[in-house]
């Protein structure tokens, strides 16, 4: 039997746009002569759709797309995701199914029965857990059909009570099918290529598991699909970050894939790919034209620019150099060379008269205080005021250029250097964001050399540097990485022999600043504990305070 890997870009409640894409790749899996084309985890509606489940609307459209979509699966059956009615009097109204489509029309569901609610998983919320074990039929094929997070309770220490597999296996299958919507993370690439090789060798049968690609907002998704042989041993891949299709005869595997995943498990390639492909989907979603961007001389707007000029091209992305009387001219320099090299051009316009302004009203209210924070951040809203102004008028989305150790401690302006309408670098501590320059310089130098050596600064006074509020960023990404990703305590971290006092302010500063982080824009997600929807912290609260 010929199946085919449909691994699909998809956009949420875009119902027709995802059935042509969908009848699309039927089309073409039927010319390459498959048997059996199968698409993603809720590939109808798209994934994740969240609180639109509960607009009835939305579930009968998606139940028109799947008949439109059966219908061309006359001489070849196809499996796709959407929701279904659960018709039992009690629980929850919706499961999360897979439609298996033949002879025109829908001849089977499989509900999902694992329903992650963890990090930025909310699936227990809408559906309701399968609780019926059935093989799918197809060519003389017995079909063992799952769904995502079913096949990953198969740890030594397993999250849920049941396993789908468990219960499937007595029906002696020949094949699994996994359908998929799952995040991208850098560790999670390599992560579910063991857990797909782990059930195989379980099982003693081959797997074919195909993923959702492309940006839901926040959420990235890399693809990787991938048919694995009953050793465990990967015989196709699809590329990752990409729409992909890949028919396999799982009469005749091909040989062994090498490479793939471990070509790609470098950590900053991965979030490169990542970053590039978050913005470009986006701005082509949401129908957005063009960016705009605060560039400072700094290396967090320069790997920005540098991301988002790859993405969207060049004469997308407008630069915009907001100099003030604390500016260094290295760092101007550095911007507009920058800019060159990119070949985006660029607009200069100094706040040194909005900033004297803002001093001149608040001088009355201000008299007999010394310069400090307040003057700092008033510096950093007048530059948020000039480029959402220009965002507003000339129909640009600003990025957000701060990063994940700035927006963990803290450092950063409220409605200054803070706002826009997506932060790429958000989930990126400060020590990869170095890594990510020497990698977009890979082949030439884009980044200036300088804006990679010098000593950071928000220069928002004279000789300002950000060691002089922070500790080092080496340092202090390590405890942010052990407080944040692996949740250790602060007893924990000085465990790992790190200094009980800048362990204490550290995690001081990451709680007292909750606040700012809920107010903040979407953050493209890259690590398995992004700042946003996976991470739920109460804003007050006293814990180590």
């Amino acid at each position: 039997m010929k199946i085919a890997l449909a691994q699909v870009n998809y956009l949420i409640g875009d119902f027709e746009g995802n059935t042509r894409k969908i009848i699309e790749y039927i089309r073409k899996a039927r010319l390459q002569h498959a048997d059996l084309v199968v698409f993603s985890e809720l590939s109808v509606c798209g994934y994740p759709p969240r609180d639109f489940l509960e607009f009835d609307d939305f579930i009968l459209r998606c139940h028109h797309q799947i008949q439109i979509i059966a219908s061309e699966c006359k001489d070849i059956a196809a499996i796709v995701g959407a929701p279904s009615v659960n018709k039992a009097p009690k629980g929850k109204p919706l499961f999360n199914s897979a439609y298996f489509l033949e002879e025109g029309k829908v001849k089977t569901v499989v509900n999902k029965t694992l329903l992650p609610n963890y990090d930025i998983f909310d699936e227990y919320r809408y559906f309701e857990p399968n609780r019926l074990f059935n093989i799918i039929e197809f060519k003389g094929v017995r079909i063992a059909l799952t769904i995502c997070e079913d096949l990953w309770n198969i740890s030594d220490d397993p999250l849920y009570i049941v396993s789908p597999m468990d219960e499937l296996i007595g029906s002696k299958p020949d094949l699994m099918i996994n359908i998929a919507a799952s995040p991208f993370s850098y560790l999670q690439v390599v992560e579910r290529k063991e857990i797909m090789i782990r059930n195989t060798r379980k099982y003693k049968i081959p797997l074919v598991y195909v993923n959702q690609v492309g940006a839901q907002t926040e959420l990235l998704f890399d693809g990787g699909s991938m048919v694995v042989d009953s050793d465990g041993e990967i015989r196709k891949q699809c590329n990752l970050f990409e729409e992909d299709l890949t028919v396999v005869d799982m009469d005749h595997l091909p040989d062994v894939q090498k490479g793939g995943f471990e070509a790609g498990d470098d950590k900053i390639s991965l979030i490169h790919d990542a970053l590039v492909m978050g913005i470009r989907d986006y701005f082509k979603k949401l129908n957005f034209p063009k960016a705009i961007l605060g560039l400072s001389g700094g290396i967090d707007s320069a790997v920005t620019l540098a991301l988002a000029a790859e993405a969207l091209g060049k004469d997308n992305v407008r630069p915009v150099l907001l100099p003030s009387r604390y500016s260094s001219d290295h760092s101007i320099t550095d911007a507009i060379q920058l800019a060159d090299n990119i070949g985006c051009g660029y607009d200069r316009i100094s706040i040194d008269k909005a900033f004297a302004a803002f001093e001149e009203s608040l001088a009355p209210v201000f008299v007999g205080l010394t310069f400090g924070l307040a003057e700092e951040n008033i510096q950093a809203r007048t530059r948020g005021v000039l480029l959402m102004g220009m965002a507003n008028k000339l129909g640009y989305i600003l990025l957000n250029t701060s990063n994940k150790s700035e927006a963990a401690v803290g450092y950063g302006t409220l409605y200054g250097d803070m706002c826009g309408g997506l932060s790429v670098l958000g989930d990126v501590y400060k020590s990869d964001v170095f890594k990510l320059a020497h990698y977009i310089n890979r082949d030439q130098e884009i980044i200036p050399l300088n804006t990679i050596i010098k000593p950071p600064s928000a220069e928002l006074r004279p000789n300002q540097k950000d060691s002089d509020s922070l500790p080092d960023y080496d340092l202090l990404d390590q405890i942010l990485f052990l407080y944040i990703e692996q949740r250790k305590g602060p007893a924990d971290i000085v465990k790992a022999g790190f200094d009980e006092k800048v362990v204490n302010r550290v995690l001081r500063m990451v709680n007292s600043n909750e606040w700012k982080r809920q107010q903040t824009p979407p953050i493209l997600r890259v690590s398995y504990k992004a700042f946003g929807s996976g991470r739920r912290m109460p804003i007050v609260a006293r814990y180590l305070l």
